[in-house]
């Protein structure tokens, strides 16, 4: 569903990505740790077309960046949500979905944000009630409605409680099982062994290491990372 191959970035003069290259199949999360400026964010633009490329191939489900038109397979999902503080969570999500072509009925929004677990009681408030975790819920929520394939987010547990880190957790693993694609940077490397499949770790731009989570714990993470950076 994912597929980079030898990307390159720069800034100025500047190397951002050199020779980026990996792939992701259905239902898998790869988290990508790293410094700040390693290139994980620029590797999550390029993808979502937000930038272009300076060389290299970059594919979602098959189709071309900056080629055909991957909108409708992607879903972006930032450290802070961006949504609109004088609506509730339905008008949210009803808006959002309307904008990707999409019309549904309040019952099936309701379905959509509990499907998050954002409780129901709140669905209908404004988002000047909500916390960072539940205005992530209607950000999943809107990926869902827009029936994404491919989810990208960016330093998602960044100011979580561990309870909301819990949460998020539980519903991204929900969403892999239904064959959905997480592609994740972030520098929390407890949660990137507990919810990946495949963890890289960029460092100035280069894709040092990958690894499946499942023949490492944190302990052995941290270490690599340490290393590695």
């Amino acid at each position: 569903m994912l597929k980079a191959v030898n990307i390159k970035k720069s800034y100025n003069g500047k190397t951002a990505l050199k020779d980026v290259s990996f792939t992701v199949s259905k239902g898998e999360i790869f988290c990508l740790l790293g410094q700040n400026g390693a290139g994980k964010t620029t590797t999550i633009n390029i993808f979502l077309g937000f930038i272009k490329k300076d060389g290299g191939q970059a594919f979602v489900g098959g189709q071309e960046v900056g080629k055909d038109d991957i909108n409708q397979l992607t879903a972006y999902i930032p450290e802070t949500v961006q949504l609109y503080s004088n609506l509730s969570g339905v008008e949210n999500l009803d808006f959002f979905s309307r904008l990707a072509g999409f019309s549904y009925s309040a019952s099936e929004l309701q379905t959509f944000l509990s499907k998050t677990g954002l409780q129901e009681d709140a669905q209908h408030n404004r988002l000047t009630s909500y916390s960072k975790g539940m205005r992530q819920k209607v950000g999943i929520a809107i990926a869902l409605a827009k029936n994404a394939e491919v989810i990208f987010m960016d330093e998602p547990t960044s100011g979580l409680d561990p309870k909301a880190t819990a949460e998020f957790t539980k519903i991204c693993k929900e969403l892999a099982s239904m064959g959905k694609v997480i592609f994740m940077a972030t520098h929390d490397i407890f949660n990137a062994v507990e919810l990946g499949t495949t963890i890289g770790i960029m460092k100035e731009g280069v894709l040092a290491q990958q690894l499946k989570a499942s023949e490492i714990n944190a302990g052995q993470l941290n270490q690599i990372y340490l290393e590695t950076i």
